[in-house]
């Protein structure tokens, strides 16, 4: 067996562990900060929108053109008045965006094109997006994003419990904050393709997080009946079982991202890939980290409240004080478990019982 699956199996039988619930508050101000930093990025920069949301004009080329990209982007801009985005297509040709751009001021960048370009006005080809249609599209992406959550919401809240619910609603407002954060940040434009790109890593996100639930809701039967883990010991149990899986998917379906970011739109100067591959790049990864330590630790934090559970904690405690006080082992072999406020004697450290794998629902 490999290093690596040698490690997931221990992790899984509960030999060896992180304890993500306990750092809980690390994680949580990291994201903060991150959220704050991308919020700040969309308030001061703002979101770079393309033209399918705020209308305009492009204008192609089938010919060469006799000046460069950046020289194109000079007329072009000084032209319209506005920034224009100009790609080189394969052919040799140029594809000019114009945002904002109306029928009347779009023939007249047509006329200017041509003699700049040295190329014939019936050789450049103007298509115009009217600003009502992305406002239309815009719309769609919003409503579409809203009746995801709500379904997601209310499948998980059947599936498994509200809890767990509002848990994965956070980390998904969290994934969605910090992809548009880098958008802002770094300047790409926002297309349909980025839409298309943020409703997919949602999905991946989600993909993760239910695993990890599915594995809390089996480790949770029965767990007020037995007297060996409390409640955030059993969720930390569950996020050291499917942490190599989640790693391993992540970093498989990072791969290819990369390759359509760095190689395809970075190397190559494929810019139209970046609208879909940055959002996919981002979302993929920070998906990632929010299942581990934001979906789960909300979801210990809130579980924890309920009144079962607070006395099963205290019930416990006290097992494992009053073992300690005789010099004793307690049968859950825990050691030095803290919780938010005070620090608290125990046996072993959570995740490496020395149970070999019996289910926190059985004595």
């Amino acid at each position: 067996m490999s290093r690596l699956g040698n490690l997931g199996a221990r992790l899984y039988r509960g030999e060896v562990g992180y304890d993500f619930i306990r750092n809980r508050k690390i994680w949580y101000g990291i994201s903060i900060l991150i959220t704050i930093t991308a919020i700040i990025g969309v308030a001061v920069g703002g979101l770079r929108m393309g033209i399918e949301f705020k209308g305009g004009a492009v204008f192609t080329t089938d010919t060469k053109a006799q000046i460069s990209t950046a020289q194109a982007t000079d007329v072009a801009t000084e032209a319209s008045g506005h920034m224009a985005i100009v790609q080189e297509l394969g052919n040799g040709g140029l594809r000019i965006q114009i945002t904002e751009v109306d029928t009347a001021t779009a023939n007249k960048i047509k006329e200017t094109l041509s003699d700049e370009l040295g190329i014939p006005a019936n050789d450049i080809n103007a298509d115009l997006v009217g600003p009502s249609w992305g406002e239309q599209i815009a719309n769609k992406a919003w409503t579409g994003l809203g009746v995801f959550m709500i379904l997601v919401v209310i499948y998980l809240a059947i599936a498994f419990e509200w809890r767990m619910a509002v848990a994965a609603l956070i980390a998904l407002i969290h994934d969605i904050t910090i992809t548009v954060g880098v958008y802002a940040l770094v300047g790409f434009e926002v297309t349909p393709g980025t839409v298309i790109g943020l409703l997919t890593i949602l999905g991946y996100s989600l993909y993760d997080t239910v695993v990890v639930f599915d594995s809390l809701k089996e480790g949770q039967k029965d767990i007020t009946k037995q007297t060996r883990f409390t409640y955030s010991e059993v969720a930390n149990r569950s996020i050291n079982s499917t942490l190599v899986r989640s790693i391993n998917t992540t970093v498989v379906a990072l791969l290819p991202v990369a390759g359509l970011l760095f190689i395809g739109g970075g190397v190559f100067g494929a810019g139209m890939l970046n609208d879909i591959s940055l959002s996919l790049f981002v979302g993929l990864a920070a998906g990632a980290y929010s299942s581990i330590f934001i979906a789960t630790p909300l979801v210990a934090d809130l579980k924890e409240r309920e009144p079962q559970m607070k006395a099963l904690k205290k019930r416990i405690l006290a097992k494992r004080a009053a073992a300690a006080a005789k010099g004793e082992s307690s049968d859950d072999g825990s050691e030095d478990l803290r919780d938010d406020t005070e620090t608290e004697t125990a046996g072993t450290t959570i995740g490496r019982p020395r149970s070999h794998g019996r289910t926190p629902g059985k004595r």
